[in-house]
């Protein structure tokens, strides 16, 4: 029997009753594991680690490839960055994977539906990334940031993921029809990956009807896919459909490492209570072994817990029903060990079987054009001025210049020239400048030259090129704009 060495992060608040749960369970099926528990989070930050992750963490995880983690607690709204967040982007792991299934003896609005779905989220990139600034004093600013590398990995993993349990259908949900060349991008990436799938259905929803779709109708879906915010905003969604967060495994998935955790809170004020409802951590263990190739033991894990809950009715106490005893986290945990091998008449395990990781390249030129060039520059300036008054300036401005004014634009709405002015603005405007001859490119420059004739009338916080590739524009129309 292959022995394996893997990380174990406990984590914060109960955490560590849930990971001793999961460690207990796995532990019984006989697999040979070693653990290295290590720490991350509140105990991290308190000895002034900023990450909220310690280097001997690091390198435990480095040399074992896989880790399981509890919930990790981190400042709300201030001070340092999710050590959740650290940890995925550390270690690259790109693909997130929720799996939203339907226990027997759960009861919820849903019981009896047979939900079995799986949320595949990109876990680096898009708004959290987490790349903000302020660009006034009353204006902040939060860059979305999609790339088709990135973008590319995380829907052929969704692909991969369902062809790995026998999965028909993808679903790619995203809000192109608004950010065109972001969300836009996901949605392009995704109708060319599914060419090469051609034994798997492919289908596009745009985000908000897919969260209308899974209140409604979510049996409909078989694996869903979407950028980085839609994904944790309907993946907690969907866990409510099967009754909470305690039942909401989650996976995270790299090149080179996995890291498994529960998607929950640390829920401090039930620490060391003995009460807590540790099945996410444990389904987050049965995604582990799976992921590892003991794929019979994490059937025996999953069906045990079917047993426990539907056949049993051990509940703990967020679910247990009226009328009924809650069962400690520990008697829960014994119970599920008792139930091995032991079988429901409704529960069938899916097929499983190891998941190809997609093999995408490196390079980080990924996207590659014939032709470039750049015919103009957005300069977000801050004032107080009137749009027409800004104009007028601009104008004056460029009129000996290679360059004119197109448009000013105020949160994506033309405001100069414009035949309706708007009642209420913002301290930044954004000058739209594009170049008299569009068939030259624009240097640098040209642009900075215009900067240093701004002197004090204007201050600019920053400029966007204007980018065409292959003929298309690299940017977006303001509304208004022709």
């Amino acid at each position: 029997m292959t022995k394996h060495t893997i990380t174990l992060i406990p984590g914060d608040g109960i955490g560590p009753e849930i990971a001793d749960s999961t460690r207990k369970i796995i532990d019984a099926t006989g697999l040979k594991i070693d653990w290295e528990v290590c720490e991350a989070g509140d105990a991290a930050f308190k000895k002034g680690i900023g990450t909220g992750v310690p280097n001997e963490t690091i390198e435990s995880l480095e040399r074992n490839k896989i880790a399981i983690k509890g919930p990790l607690s981190t400042p709300v709204g201030y001070g340092e960055k999710s050590a959740n967040v650290t940890l995925r982007k550390l270690f690259e792991t790109y693909g997130n994977i929720r799996p939203i299934k339907e226990f027997l003896g759960v009861q919820t609005p849903y019981s009896g539906r047979n939900l079995d779905l799986v949320i595949v989220r990109e876990n680096l990139e898009d708004l959290y990334a987490g790349i903000e600034y302020m660009q006034t004093p009353g204006v902040s600013e939060c860059l979305k940031l999609i790339s088709r590398k990135g973008s590319e990995k995380v829907i052929r993993l969704a692909f991969e993921f369902a062809r790995s349990q026998n999965r028909k259908t993808v679903t790619c949900a995203s809000k192109a029809n608004i950010m065109k060349l972001t969300e836009g991008l996901f949605k392009r990436t995704f109708e060319d990956v599914a060419k090469d799938y051609p034994d798997i259905e492919a289908h596009h929803v745009i985000v908000d009807n897919a969260a209308h779709q899974l209140v409604k109708k979510p049996e409909q879906f078989d694996v869903l896919v979407m950028t980085n915010m839609n994904g944790d905003i309907l993946s907690d969604l969907s866990s409510a459909l099967v009754g909470g967060l305690g039942f909401a495994p989650g996976a995270n998935i790299g090149d080179k490492y996995a890291i498994f955790e529960a998607v929950h809170g640390t829920a401090p004020k039930y620490a060391g209570t003995n009460t807590i409802n540790p099945t996410a951590l444990i389904l987050s263990g049965v995604m582990m072994l799976r992921h590892i190739g003991a794929i019979e033991e994490a059937n025996m894990i999953e069906e045990a817990i079917t047993y426990t809950l539907g056949v049993d009715r051990y509940f703990t106490r967020d679910i247990c029903p009226p009328k009924m005893t809650a069962k400690t986290t520990s008697e829960y945990t014994d119970c599920i060990i008792k139930n091995f091998g032991k079988k429901t008449e409704t529960y069938q395990a899916r097929e499983h079987k190891l998941m190809k990781l997609p093999k995408v390249s490196t390079r980080p030129d990924f996207v590659t054009v014939k032709d470039r060039k750049v015919v103009g520059f957005d300069l977000f300036v801050e004032t107080v001025k009137k749009p027409k008054e800004v104009g007028v300036f601009f104008e004056a401005l460029l009129e000996k210049t290679s360059f004119k004014l197109s448009c000013i634009s105020t949160r994506g709405v033309k405001v100069y020239p414009t035949l309706k002015d708007l009642d209420d603005g913002a301290d930044m405007l954004t000058v739209r400048v594009m170049a008299k001859d569009q068939s030259l490119d624009v240097i640098d420059c040209d642009i900075t030259d215009i900067l240093l004739q701004l002197g004090s009338e204007i201050r600019w916080t920053h400029v966007e090129k204007l980018n065409v590739f292959d003929g298309v524009l690299g940017y977006t129309k303001v509304h208004g704009e022709n």
